[in-house]
């Protein structure tokens, strides 16, 4: 009988050894370009008249960098609290079932929901799709340290790399400081536009809504962001239902295997865990 995730034997390593070793596995690709996008966070955050610590104060404990792009953009444009605050859950939403999918994954038997509900703070794409990946290999026991010190140091280095992109965009010439503040939202569209390579009507709610964005910004400043996505996204959808839905591929590939390709999780790590089956 094949052993799944939750037959590892216990390991003898304390929590802070496995701590440790969630610090170390920090050093890889996914991280490397999340700090590219927190870059250009810091830069955008400079250019819309954030403070320094407000900037860091958003990395820690909102998170999440597409909320925060929304809480920047709404604060630029005067957007009313109650707008802002429903935009920014409309942003996270999206997060609700990777945390539900997470937590009984990096969850042992006696693990305090309080430790399960701090830590779910940290879920956004790259920390789910590491504990997706790598969790279940580790021993129960294991898994709460590990995922810590792994969302603990790339939120920290997350916050030093805002910071000084923050400071560095004030003493940068126009040109380098406005190339600075481009890089998140570049990063974003690319990124999107890419995950959307088998959904022909996600493409076309991006295309619609950077096409409706400056029509929209003249007409309600405050609102804008939100009416770019209801804009985009309802004529995605009405073009969607009209237009002949394109052939499915032969032999699609598995999402899971996309996102973890995209992330630079090696080959042997996805390998080991289709061995192990029943996950």
């Amino acid at each position: 009988m094949r052993s799944t995730a939750t037959d590892r034997p216990p390991d003898d390593r304390s929590a802070l050894s496995w701590f440790l070793a969630g610090q170390r596995a920090f050093v890889s690709l996914p991280a490397l370009i999340l700090m590219a996008a927190f870059t250009g966070f810091g830069g955008l955050a400079q250019a819309s008249g954030m403070s320094l610590p407000q900037t860091v104060f958003l990395v820690a404990f909102v998170w999440a960098l597409p909320s925060m792009i929304v809480v920047v953009g709404a604060v630029q444009a005067g957007t009313p609290l109650l707008a802002t605050m429903l935009a920014v859950a409309l942003s996270a939403a999206r997060l609700m079932p990777m945390t539900m999918a997470l937590m009984p994954v990096l969850r042992a038997d006696k693990t305090p929901k309080w430790v399960l509900y701090a830590l779910s703070h940290f879920v956004a794409v790259t920390a789910w799709v590491f504990g997706m990946s790598k969790l279940p290999d580790l021993p129960r026991a294991a898994r709460v340290p590990y995922f810590a010190g792994f969302s603990l140091t790339l939120t920290g280095v997350n916050m030093i790399v805002a910071a000084a992109s923050w400071w560095a965009a004030t003493s940068l010439p126009p040109i380098a400081a406005a190339a600075l503040v481009l890089l998140t939202p570049l990063y974003f569209i690319l990124s999107l536009w890419r995950a959307a390579a088998r959904a022909p009507t996600d493409r076309l709610a991006l295309i619609f809504g950077m096409a409706a964005m400056p029509g929209l910004h003249a007409l309600s400043p405050q609102f804008d962001l939100l009416l770019t996505g209801l804009v985009g996204g309802g004529l995605a959808i009405l073009a969607g239902r009209v237009l002949p839905k394109p052939a499915a591929p032969e032999s699609p590939a598995a999402p899971a295997a996309d996102i973890t390709a995209d992330l630079g999780l090696d080959g042997a790590d996805r390998a080991g865990r289709d061995g192990e089956g029943g996950r």
